[in-house]
C-alpha cells in the first residue's frame, strides 16, 4: 500500500476482506482491521495468510477493500482489489514469469554516482534518467536548469577521498554561485534605481537565500522529524550573520589598522530593519510553539491538517511582506522612526 502526495503526519484507514470464490477460514485468513502510516512513512505491506489444504482446486479469489481514511487522507482511485489464490501446480511457472518480468536494478538504490561520466549522464537526463516517472514539470525544470546541472556535475564524485573532496568543492561552488547571484542582484537594483538598503533586503537577500531555501526543502522532505529542517535554517542564518558579517568586518578592521585609519560604518536605517526583523522572528517562533502544542496544528512544526498548514504559510509570508514594506517606507522617508 503506497502513500503519495505527501507523507507528513500520521494517517490511518480501515480494511476488510470480502469472500468471493475463496472463503475466509477455509482458503485464507480473512477479517478486518486498521492500517496506520506513521510520519514520513510511504509504504506498508498488508499480509493475508493463505491456507494450504493440499487439495487440488481451481484458482480462487477474494477481495480486499480500503475505506474510512482519517486526518484528511483520501483513498486513491483503486480502493478494492482482487487477490487470486493460484493452483500449486502453476507455482513454478508463476515464479519463472515473475523472475523474467522483474528487473531488479540494485544500482538505482545508490544515492550517489562513482564516476564523472555517471554524474554527467545523470545531469543531462530528465529526472535522472527515470523517464517513465518523469512529469511535465520535470521536463520544464530540466530545460531551465540544464546548464547548471551539467556544470555542477563536473564536481568530483563522492567516491573520491571518501567524499571530502566533493564536500569542500561543493562548498566552494555554492559560495561562488551565491556571490555571483548577489552581485547580479545588486547591479539590477542599481539599474532600476532602488535604494541600496532596499536592494540588500529584497533582491540580494532573495538571491543569496535560494541555495539555502532549496537545501532546507530537501532536508524537510528527507528527515523524519522537523528538527533537521529547523536546525538547518537556524544554522544557515548563524553562518550568514556571524561569518558573512564578521569576516568582512575583520578584514576591513585589519586593513584600516595597517593604514592607521579609522574603520567606521554608519548604521543608516539598519536599526529599524533589525527591529522589524526581530519582531517578525518572535512572532514566527511563537507560531512554531503553538504548532508544537496545539492539536489543531497537528502538534507538529511542519505538516499537519491542510487548513492550518496553509494558514501557517500565509502568516509567515505575511510577516516577510510586512517587514519589506515597512522597511521600504522608512527608507524612503514616508514613515519616520529614530532608532
Amino acid at each position: 500500500i503506497i502513500r503519495y502526495k505527501g507523507s507528513d503526519g500520521e494517517v490511518s484507514f480501515k480494511y476488510k476482506t470480502i469472500d468471493r470464490s475463496a472463503l475466509s477460514g477455509r482458503d485464507y485468513v480473512g477479517g478486518s482491521g486498521t492500517i496506520t502510516f506513521k510520519n514520513m512513512e510511504t509504504r506498508l505491506l498488508l499480509e493475508i495468510p493463505i491456507i494450504n489444504d493440499f487439495d487440488p482446486e481451481k484458482d480462487e479469489h477474494f477481495e480486499v477493500e480500503l475505506f474510512d481514511p482519517t486526518n484528511g487522507a483520501r483513498i486513491g482511485n483503486i480502493n478494492r482489489m482482487a487477490v487470486t489464490i493460484a493452483n500449486d501446480d502453476d507455482f513454478n511457472t508463476v515464479m519463472d514469469r515473475l523472475m523474467v518480468m522483474t528487473n531488479t536494478n540494485i544500482d538505482a538504490l545508490r544515492v550517489h554516482t562513482k564516476t564523472w561520466g555517471e554524474q554527467i549522464k545523470t545531469a543531462m537526463s530528465v529526472n535522472g534518467g527515470d523517464l517513465e516517472n518523469a512529469t511535465c514539470c520535470d521536463y520544464v525544470l530540466h530545460y531551465f536548469s540544464f546548464f547548471w546541472k551539467v556544470l555542477f556535475a563536473l564536481l568530483p564524485p563522492p567516491q573520491i577521498f571518501r567524499g571530502w573532496l566533493c564536500f569542500f568543492s561543493s562548498l566552494a561552488a555554492i559560495g561562488f554561485m551565491t556571490a555571483i547571484i548577489g552581485d547580479i542582484a545588486t547591479i539590477f537594483g542599481c539599474l532600476v534605481g532602488l535604494n541600496d538598503t532596499i536592494t540588500a533586503i529584497t533582491l540580494v537577500a532573495l538571491g543569496t537565500s535560494l541555495p539555502d531555501t532549496l537545501a532546507s526543502r530537501t532536508v524537510t522532505r528527507m528527515e523524519r522529524f522537523a528538527d533537521g529542517a529547523m536546525i538547518h535554517i537556524t544554522g544557515s542564518i548563524a553562518v550568514n550573520v556571524l561569518m558573512g558579517v564578521g569576516m568582512p568586518w575583520l578584514v576591513a578592521a585589519i586593513y584600516h589598522h595597517l593604514r592607521d585609519s579609522v574603520f567606521r560604518v554608519e548604521a543608516g536605517p539598519l536599526g529599524f530593519s533589525v527591529l522589524m526583523y526581530s519582531i517578525a522572528a518572535i512572532v514566527a517562533v511563537c507560531l512554531l510553539v503553538l504548532r508544537r502544542n496545539l492539536a489543531v496544528f497537528g502538534k507538529a512544526e511542519i505538516g499537519g491538517p491542510s487548513s492550518t498548514r496553509y494558514l501557517s504559510v500565509f502568516i509567515l509570508v505575511l510577516l516577510w511582506v510586512l517587514y519589506i514594506t515597512l522597511s521600504c517606507l522608512q527608507t524612503y522617508g514616508i514613515i519616520t522612526f529614530d532608532f
